[in-house]
Formats: structure tokens, sequence, C-alpha cells
């Protein structure tokens, strides 16, 4: 897999951003993709999981948010204002 464009952590939950681009009606498009995975230890070595407990679907809802701002909340700095 490649390595994510950006990741957003809280607590032991981690948001991974992948980027792809795509030619969908002869135009070049950035599609992204969001993995969501809990880090935890099992004696001294560090593992990952893709299950969730109810307690950490908060924390799930808060990264999902915080993915959703990052990618649609743009600047107006950059003169563009069509996403407006």
């Amino acid at each position: 897999m490649s390595r994510p464009e950006s990741k957003f952590r809280c607590g032991p939950i981690t948001a991974s951003l992948f980027a792809d681009g795509r030619v969908i009606n002869g135009e070049m498009v950035k599609l992204y993709s969001i993995t969501f995975d809990k880090a935890y230890k099992d004696g001294p070595e560090w593992k990952h999981t893709h299950s969730f407990v109810t307690e950490d679907l908060l924390k799930i809802a808060i990264l999902a948010d915080t993915v959703y701002r990052h990618l649609r909340l743009r600047s107006t700095d950059d003169g563009d204002e069509s996403d407006a």
C-alpha cells in the first residue's frame, strides 16, 4: 500500500488519508480514501487492528469530521472561490 498523504490521530485511533489520481471524462481527478486504524500493545509489541469497541466510535467520528474539514475547507488565499 502507498504511503498516506496525511494522518490524523485521536488517542490510539489514526485516520490515514490516501490520494489517488484517476482520469474521469478525460480529466485527471484526485480521489481520496480514508482508513481507520487502532494501535494497541500486546506485551512489548505494538499491533494494529481495524476492529473497534463502542468507546472508540466518538474518536472515529471526530477524526472523520477532521478529515472531511481538511478536504472540504479551502483557503480563499489562492484566489479560487469555486468551492465556496
